[in-house]
């Protein structure tokens, strides 16, 4: 794996927008094994959940200072409670683990986090509910990936 391609897997795992769900294909059509495409991307996505509360004990306090920090925030908070109030407040940390582990758009370890800091739920516990949901989405979004190579791959041999 080259370094470039290391980096920009790393870099999909973090981002809201792509996490995992992106890091994993993104990494399997560089030619990068399985299994190294997956511990990165896992390993990476579930540090989202401590940098998150970090972020929201330092930065996060002195931005809300801002009128325009303070406005998107607002908006960003009001979807993240609308999206995991419900199955949160059912279900607790697991809960907050299958909204993580749902490979969907908006149910990454970035909401499931925020919502768990909306809610004032313990850290620890909320750390390791997204890490479990970010394993089993990992594990979701591999074998969607995989054989969604192969099809590709052999669509495109029947086809000459």
């Amino acid at each position: 794996m080259s370094l470039r391609t290391f980096i920009i897997t790393g870099v999909l795992s973090l981002l809201p927008i792509s996490e995992l769900r992106g890091a994993i294909p993104y990494a399997l059509t560089q030619g990068v094994p399985l299994y190294l495409a997956f511990i990165i991307s896992v390993a990476l996505n579930a540090l989202i959940g401590p940098l998150l509360y970090l972020f929201l004990s330092t930065l996060h306090k002195v931005f809300l200072k801002m009128n325009w920090y303070e406005r998107v925030f607002g908006r960003l908070i009001e979807k993240a409670r609308k999206k995991v109030a419900d199955r949160i407040e059912k279900y607790g940390y697991f809960g907050i683990m299958m909204f993580v582990a749902i490979p969907l758009p908006i149910t990454g370890a970035y909401t499931g986090t925020l919502g768990a800091w909306i809610l004032g739920m313990d850290k620890r516990k909320t750390f390791l509910a997204v890490a479990a949901g970010v394993v089993i989405a990992g594990i979701i979004v591999s074998v969607i990936s995989v054989f969604g190579i192969e099809a590709l791959e052999f669509l495109i041999k029947s086809n000459h």
